[in-house]
C-alpha cells in the first residue's frame, strides 16, 4: 500500500468514527437540550456530599459493584469508622463493594427490568446527560410510577428525589417546545436541588474513573518532562550535527 492510499484509508476511518460518535450523541440526548453538569472532580466536599446522596437515595436499588467503601473513604477523605457507622446499610465489612440486597427478579417485577449498576453510568451516558436526566422528571398520571422524564421517555425509575425537588408539570409553549414548571414545591429551591444533583453526578463520575484526577496530574508532569527532554534532545542534535554538511 503506497503512502497516498494509506492516508486516504486513515481519513475514511476517521470520518467513520466521527460519524458514529455523532450518532451516539444524538441518540443519547434525543431532542432535549443537555444542561451542563459543570462538575469539579477536584472538589472533595462536593464528592463527599454526592457520596452521601448516592448512599441514602440510590444505593437501595442501584449498586456500584466496582467501587469499595474503603477506597471511597481513602479517596474522598472520609473517616472509615464514620463510613462503617453511617454509610454501610447492607454490608458489614468496609472492604466490600457497593452492592444491594434486592434480587434482580424482584427489580424486574417492580420496575419492568433489572435495575442497572451505576459503576460506569457516567462514562457510558456522560455527566451532562445524567445531570439533565435527574432534573427532568415531571408528573404523568399515565405512568405506573406517576412520573415521566423529558430525556428518557417512559422511564421505569420513580422520582426518588421528589421530596427535595418537588413535582414538575409539563407545559407546552406556543412555539411547540416543552418546559417544566413547578406543580408541587419541594424542600429545596431549584438552585439547591440542582447543586445536590451536581454533587451526585460528580460522585458518579468519580466511581466511574477513580484515578481521573491522579491521571491528569501525572499527565501534566509527563508533558512537562517531554517538553524539557525535547529541548535537551534538540540541543544535543545540533551539537552532534554541527560539523555535518
Amino acid at each position: 500500500m503506497n503512502i497516498f492510499a494509506m492516508k486516504k484509508l486513515i481519513i475514511l476511518w476517521s470520518l467513520a468514527l466521527f460519524s458514529l460518535l455523532t450518532i451516539n450523541m444524538v441518540v443519547a440526548s434525543g431532542s432535549v437540550h443537555l444542561e451542563s453538569a459543570n462538575i469539579d472532580r477536584n472538589d472533595k466536599a462536593s464528592l463527599q456530599r454526592g457520596a452521601k446522596t448516592f448512599i441514602n437515595y440510590c444505593l437501595s436499588c442501584h449498586s456500584a459493584q466496582y467501587q469499595r467503601f474503603e477506597r471511597m473513604a481513602d479517596d474522598l477523605g472520609f473517616d472509615k469508622q464514620d463510613v462503617i457507622n453511617n454509610m454501610m446499610y447492607t454490608q458489614d465489612k468496609i472492604g466490600n463493594t457497593m452492592t444491594v440486597a434486592m434480587p434482580a427478579e424482584d427489580a424486574k417485577k417492580w420496575f419492568g427490568k433489572p435495575v442497572p449498576d451505576l459503576s460506569l453510568v457516567a462514562r457510558s451516558r456522560g455527566v451532562d446527560w445524567l445531570y439533565t436526566y435527574l432534573i427532568s422528571f415531571y408528573l404523568d398520571e399515565k405512568r405506573p410510577t406517576g412520573v415521566n422524564n423529558l430525556l428518557f421517555k417512559d422511564v421505569g425509575m420513580p422520582h426518588v428525589l421528589w421530596e427535595q425537588q418537588g413535582y414538575k408539570k409539563l407545559v407546552k409553549n406556543p412555539d411547540g417546545e416543552h418546559t417544566l414548571e413547578t406543580a408541587v414545591k419541594g424542600t429545596m429551591t431549584d438552585k439547591e436541588y440542582q447543586d445536590m444533583v451536581r454533587d451526585l453526578v460528580n460522585f458518579l463520575a468519580y466511581i466511574g474513573e477513580p484515578l481521573y484526577v491522579y491521571r491528569h496530574q501525572l499527565g501534566m508532569w509527563v508533558l512537562l518532562f517531554l517538553a524539557v527532554f525535547f529541548v535537551i534532545a534538540y540541543m544535543l542534535k545540533k551539537e552532534y550535527w554541527k560539523d555535518v554538511h
